[in-house]
């Protein structure tokens, strides 16, 4: 009988196959009052297993979670396997149309319809049979996080460069997550067909971020490729395949799966569906699996070419359908033995999530009234997207925008149609609704229309996190920029009028006008902030003193006015807020 750290007293009767009534009863006679669903520790679990007679084994916590790190396979059991190859660079210098030319050499060629748009995942099949897989990312920076994550499961990465071009920010992006990945880079330097193609500075230039290509004496392979004229292609998988011998890529085939969620997504016939690439192991159909918080069973398993597979073997990027729920891009999938333990685990790491996020939320109404009371403004969203990658990259770019002033607060993020549960919460927090490559469906719309709720539609993200920026900036109002004009020094005080009170001032540098916003200082404390409702020499009303000369003022709404206090008197100009 295994009783883990903490268990319910539901649960424990399970497992101990006694009623729950019975156990709650025994817990009474032991002072304790609880109902089946409280939890109970490890010790009380104890007390109560022996005392209904049953042997107990404890666990703690962590056993229970999977640990592949441990499990390392015999040398003997390794095999061979195809090189991951990630194609990494800036958006625009032909990635795709790379990746579209190197399919077009494969000899095993299916028809067109491969795993996703979003993130390529491909195996082509050489002339002499080798098999290389492609995982193409896409370019923008906010994509940042996926390639991060792409990257560990990546054994060569291809840096495109356009030819034309040169080395952009997101090159360099590229190159510094090659380097900290530690994996070996090939620079294909594409576009050769195009008459301003000048690969000889695009090698240059590289030198600049220690990328130093063989042709100036380094140990970077690079090869000049046009995706439109079918040139180089040949070389460059020539190249791959000598690189991925010098690396001797191996892996056991023949043990339970390991996989690599590259990306996922609910789509609406086949419900949530992950392409994942396997590190180790055969995936079959009818395997049972955790991945993330989620537990499942293979349903279905479909390749690159769109057709349905039996089985997967390392290096092998696969569509996989049956799954509880959208896991993240980069969660591991691991086979497990039966679903008991695939629930066990999946519920474990649901609790360690749950348990995470409920230690950021404030502590006590003290931390949560000062964090109301601060004065940054808030600006909330609803952000639906068509896949986790997107949703996750729109998220991190989107906190990115906040400063000291504003924080943008995503109140809930996911993939999928605009439903109507997101409406309800952007109508409750008068938030707009994001939506990138989704659309709300026919209930949403409805319900849209009757909250007035507003929508914003996006395909581009860095069109996104401008047009929000630009939000952000209109919430927080123009930026107020004062300009002091003049000071003064108050000598005495007099009555004017039933309630005012008068001051005589000598104007010490600047000028001070009739209507202008004025602060009052006592020992340089603000005593008030008011305007001057009227400016007086001698008897005649004016609209300006200068430095030097004295006057008598009256301040709107303020009588706390003594000898010795000082005037500061300031305009405010309005501009445009950018962010």
């Amino acid at each position: 009988m295994v009783v883990p750290e903490a268990i319910t007293v539901q649960e424990l009767a399970q497992r101990m196959a006694e009623k729950g009534a019975d156990l709650v009863k025994a817990l009474f006679n032991m002072d304790m009052m609880v109902t089946v669903n409280q939890t109970i520790d490890q010790d009380t679990a104890e007390l109560l297993v022996e005392e209904f007679g049953h042997n107990i084994v404890r666990v703690s916590e962590s056993d229970v979670d999977i640990d592949s790190s441990v499990d390392v396979d015999a040398d003997d059991s390794l095999q061979p396997r195809p090189p991951v190859v990630t194609i990494m660079g800036h958006v625009d210098h032909g990635k795709t149309s790379l990746l579209d030319a190197l399919r077009g050499t494969d000899v095993v060629k299916g028809e067109a319809g491969g795993i996703t748009q979003h993130i390529g995942a491909y195996q082509i099949t050489t002339k002499d049979g080798h098999k290389v897989t492609f995982l193409d990312t896409p370019g923008h920076a906010a994509f940042t996080q996926m390639r991060q994550r792409g990257a560990n499961v990546t054994d060569i990465v291809v840096l495109v460069v356009a030819g034309d071009d040169g080395i952009m920010p997101q090159t360099i992006e590229a190159i510094n997550h090659t380097k900290a990945a530690g994996v070996p880079m090939i620079v294909a330097i594409t576009k050769a067909d195009r008459p301003e193609y000048n690969p000889l500075k695009i090698r240059e230039r590289l030198l600049e971020h220690e990328v130093i290509v063989e042709a100036m004496s380094g140990d970077v392979q690079d090869v000049e490729v046009s995706a439109q004229a079918k040139t180089g292609l040949d070389e460059l998988i020539e190249k791959i395949l000598l690189q991925a011998e010098l690396m001797e890529l191996k892996a056991n085939p023949e043990r339970d799966a390991e996989a690599t969620v590259i990306e996922a997504q609910l789509d609406k016939g086949r419900g949530p569906v992950a392409t994942v690439l396997v590190n180790r192991g055969t995936l079959r159909r009818g395997d049972v699996f955790v991945v993330g918080t989620e537990s499942g069973r293979v349903r279905a398993l479909v390749d690159d070419k769109g057709q349905q597979i039996k089985e997967a073997g390392p290096s092998v990027p696969v569509e996989v359908l049956g799954l509880g729920g959208v896991p993240n891009a980069g969660d591991q999938l691991t086979v497990v033995e039966n679903e008991a333990r695939a629930r066990e685990v999946a519920e474990y790491r649901q609790q360690q999530a749950t348990a995470k996020r409920t230690a950021t939320a404030p502590a006590n109404l003290d931390a949560m009234f000062a964090g109301l009371k601060s004065d940054v403004k808030e600006y909330a969203v609803v952000v639906k997207a068509d896949v986790q990658g997107s949703a996750e990259a729109i998220v991190t770019a989107l906190h990115n925008l906040s400063n000291d002033e504003i924080k943008l607060r995503v109140l809930n993020s996911g993939v999928g149609a605009i439903t109507e549960s997101d409406v309800v919460l952007a109508s409750a927090s008068k938030a707009p609704i994001i939506g990138f490559n989704v659309r709300p469906n026919a209930k949403a719309r409805e319900l849209v229309e009757r909250h007035k709720v507003e929508m914003k539609y996006f395909d581009v993200i860095y069109h996104l996190t401008e047009e929000i920026a630009k939000e952000m900036a209109g919430v927080l109002g123009p930026l107020r920029i004062e300009n002091v004009l003049g000071r003064a020094e108050v000598k005495q005080v007099f009555p004017a009028g039933k309630r005012d009170k008068a001051a005589g001032l000598l104007v010490l540098e600047g000028v001070i006008r009739k209507g202008l916003y004025a602060r009052l200082t006592r020992d340089d404390v603000i005593v008030s902030a008011t305007t001057i409702a009227s400016l007086r020499r001698f008897k005649d009303d004016v609209d300006e003193v200068r430095a030097g000369l004295e006057c008598g003022v009256v301040l709107a709404d303020t009588n706390d006015i003594k000898p010795g206090d000082h005037l500061e008197v300031f305009e405010v100009e309005e501009r445009e807020r950018t962010l």
